[in-house]
């Protein structure tokens, strides 16, 4: 009876700290797309309470929504999926172009600005206990200046993995 009543306290316990791990996210935006695009960014910042990791996303919007990186190797722009993304407690991580970003393919209809991209983050805390955040992310227009744009998705260019 000891040990049942031990083993309940301490689920209880791990419980209620996965519960309390939060993880604020902030200016969350997606860039628009054209006609025959198929994949765009979104992108936010993420700071959480104590340390967790980006393990996954879902979105309505997208058939694959994956957590990619972008980075320079070579002199070549080169992106790639991450299993996920640790993020340290209190500080923020931020998801842009030309770095981390929340990549959603096999859209199901372009998105254009002025539309609203709800997204699903999951995330794992210390315990690998899952929580998930909902999101409402703006599209921000190609072209347009409320996001910062390092570098654009030209038309006719598909993602290759």
């Amino acid at each position: 009876m000891k040990k049942l009543l031990i083993a309940s306290l301490v689920a209880l316990s791990a419980t209620a700290w996965a519960q309390s791990t939060t993880v604020q996210v902030e200016d969350a935006w997606v860039r628009g797309t054209v006609a025959t695009q198929k994949a765009t960014g979104a992108f936010m910042r993420l700071t959480p309470s104590a340390n967790a990791r980006l393990v996954s996303a879902s979105s309505p919007v997208a058939g694959v929504v994956e957590i990619h990186e972008m980075a320079m190797e070579n002199d070549v722009m080169k992106m790639r999926q991450v299993p996920g993304l640790d993020l340290a407690a209190g500080r923020t991580t931020e998801l842009k172009p030309g770095g981390f970003h929340v990549m959603l393919m096999d859209l199901k209809a372009p998105v254009k600005g002025g539309d609203v991209v709800p997204l699903t983050l999951v995330f794992e805390d210390a315990a690998k206990q899952r929580f998930t955040q909902e999101v409402k992310a703006p599209v921000t227009a190609l072209g347009g200046g409320n996001a910062p744009m390092k570098h654009d998705m030209k038309p006719g260019m598909g993602h290759k993995h």
